[in-house]
């Protein structure tokens, strides 16, 4: 039931004012909680909690949280959803956002997800204190945003793009000339390009360290499909450099006049080729 999608964690003084859930747990047990149900997008809703994490998901030791879609009935109708999971914390008086980045998508099959391991049970994170309150948010997607992994491409679209306060966006781990690599994005550029959105490519962890010639096609989408923007690279990653990149890909200017969509996401594709390896 849960998500090994890239998520995106910040700080908010309140919940989204709709389409959202909100449960308050008095005391932890191993029982789930349900909340009532909610509508978004003209489907209804539900969370679901397990305050003491849901075992089956792996999720021992950490609150458990997830969105069911109790429209997803057959006939099968897929429902492309984007979720966000809030929990309060009585130290800072905020709530933490966990924002799953990729679309999802819910229908007769699977019609559950979630986080197994959304904020940890140890009291003194301040989430759990003399109980704990939680909340779910959902946006349905009014079209199915492209994100895909094959052999040759990997797709990537990062919703709300304006909006983003982080340093840098991260994606799931994908597979391309037999190694494992994530893409890492920055919004608002990293410490050598301000203003400019800077992308890299990096060696996963876990990979086999060594000198590995790759050539790579980095291309952001034109919403309106006719300008592309794209840029070519070829380059050696190496125990002392995982990643490689480019830190001034395009202005955050360019990228807002004509680079996001109508969901305000940036979508962005990559396709790697390992030239030579040792």
């Amino acid at each position: 039931m849960g998500s090994d999608s890239a998520i995106l964690k910040s700080w908010r003084d309140e919940l989204p004012p709709c389409s959202s859930s909100l449960v308050k747990v008095s005391e932890l047990t191993n029982n789930k909680h349900e909340s009532p149900h909610f509508v978004s997008g003209g489907f209804n809703w539900r969370m679901v909690i397990y305050p003491k994490g849901n075992e089956e998901d792996n999720g021992s030791g950490f609150v458990s949280m997830y969105v069911e879609c109790l429209s997803a009935t057959p006939p099968p109708m897929d429902v492309f959803a984007y979720l966000s999971f809030f929990a309060f914390n009585k130290k800072d008086n905020k709530y933490l956002s966990i924002q799953d980045v990729e679309v999802k998508r819910f229908n007769s099959s699977r019609f559950v997800w979630g986080l197994s391991k959304a904020v940890p049970l140890d009291p003194e994170k301040g989430f759990l204190v003399d109980g704990g309150e939680f909340g779910a948010h959902v946006k349905v997607a009014s079209s199915p945003p492209v994100v895909s992994v094959d052999g040759h491409k990997f797709s990537w679209s990062i919703r709300d793009f304006s909006a983003l306060k982080l340093n840098d966006c991260v994606s799931k781990t994908f597979h391309m000339g037999d190694k494992n690599w994530t893409l890492t994005l920055y919004p608002k550029g990293d410490s050598r390009a301000e203003s400019k959105l800077s992308t890299f490519l990096h060696l996963a962890d876990g990979e086999t360290l060594g000198m590995i010639l790759v050539r790579v096609h980095l291309q952001v989408l034109d919403p309106r499909g006719s300008n592309h923007l794209k840029c070519c690279f070829k380059s050696w990653v190496m125990a002392s450099n995982r990643a490689q990149g480019m830190p001034q890909f395009m202005t955050l200017a360019k990228i807002q006049e004509a680079y996001l969509d109508l969901e305000d996401s940036l979508n962005v594709e990559i396709e790697c080729e390992v030239v030579n390896a040792s």
